[in-house]
């Protein structure tokens, strides 16, 4: 076991330092290979009345025009070691890691995705418990009561959760429990869980219920699917000859065998949640990482598009890392491979 965790977790290592030359090369080389210049890259830096020699002044005071693998150790040595920031008048040193500066505010971004973290992180964990819950719940019970009413409407529900996007249902969502009927307070209002935490769960209980009914129905359905396939096989029937409980057929020899392809979902969608939920964020205007990167998409503010994709990276690898880990516990033949 302990064995099979290193292999992983150097092959995460390996994947974040493939992540990072992949990120630096979209942010850095592509346009370069797209026709921008040193300069080019400079003059988002400066303000729109600056003329070329301070927009070239800038450009040889940020290192752009360095060979890209100089540019590259630079960034690498920002995030380890820190690094420091000649902004004309003077120096300062961005402590490690260092995402580097925002154009606009001129501000570390590390520091703004650290502020907006516990947003995404709280909308992404009531979301998960949720959808996991609700949704392998149903999947089960579909299973066991199959072509009943039960499993068509719960099916047809499931086939709406998937085919509707999240910005029409967080929109209607809104209209009724909160405008109309009352029974939600102002979402956009984020109030931290040790501030107030009958507050912080009344703001984001509709965020997650909107964002888990999304989930629940791909959780509902492969549930379901995976379920009528184990129920089916023979070992199952054997313990049931054997005189086992109904429920412990069903959740420790049915369901478990079901666990696989769950736990692979959880690790992506919760890797991709972390690194900001984009849709949800912004139909509820909450202050989390999605919305940050869609601000800085829209002011085209290319060092905080870049922390917020290493960010999101890095929660995807650290996923799919605990994942690994939770297939040895689950299935043990893992281990082997």
């Amino acid at each position: 076991m302990v064995t099979y965790i290193i292999k992983r977790l150097i092959a995460a290592v390996m994947l974040l330092f493939v992540v990072s030359i992949a990120t630096f090369a979209i942010f850095f080389l592509v346009p370069r290979l797209a026709g921008m210049s040193a300069d080019d890259l400079a003059s988002r830096y400066v303000g729109k009345a600056a003329n070329a020699e301070i927009i070239h002044d800038t450009a040889v005071r940020l290192g752009f025009y360095d060979p890209l693998v100089v540019q590259y150790g630079r960034f690498v040595k920002g995030i380890f070691l820190g690094i420091d920031r000649n902004y004309g008048p003077g120096v300062e040193h961005c402590p490690a890691p260092c995402l580097g500066y925002s154009y606009v505010t001129q501000n570390p971004v590390l520091p703004d995705l650290l502020d907006r973290l516990p947003v995404t992180l709280s909308l992404a964990a009531g979301a998960v418990v949720v959808w996991v819950v609700f949704g392998v719940a149903t999947g089960v019970v579909s299973a066991l009561r199959r072509g009943s009413f039960f499993d068509r409407m719960s099916m047809g529900v499931a086939l709406a959760g998937v085919s509707l996007p999240i910005f029409f249902t967080g929109i209607v969502s809104l209209a009724i429990f909160r405008d109309k009927l009352g029974l939600v307070g102002d979402v956009a209002d984020w109030v931290p869980i040790e501030e107030d935490p009958l507050t912080w769960a009344n703001n984001l209980i509709l965020p997650w219920v909107t964002l888990a009914f999304l989930y629940a129905a791909s959780y509902a359905r492969i549930t379901r699917a995976g379920m009528l396939e184990t129920m089916g096989e023979d070992y199952i029937r054997t313990a049931r000859a054997k005189g086992l409980r109904e429920r412990s057929v069903v959740v420790k020899h049915g369901l478990r065998a079901t666990l696989t392809p769950l736990l692979t979902m959880v690790g992506l969608d919760l890797g991709l949640l972390l690194g900001g939920a984009v849709l949800t964020e912004s139909t509820f205007s909450l202050p989390g990482l999605g919305k940050y990167a869609v601000d800085a998409i829209g002011h085209n503010d290319l060092p905080q598009v870049m922390g917020v994709t290493l960010i999101a990276a890095v929660f995807i690898v650290v996923a799919n890392l605990v994942v690994d880990v939770l297939y040895a516990v689950v299935d043990p033949r893992v281990r082997l491979g």
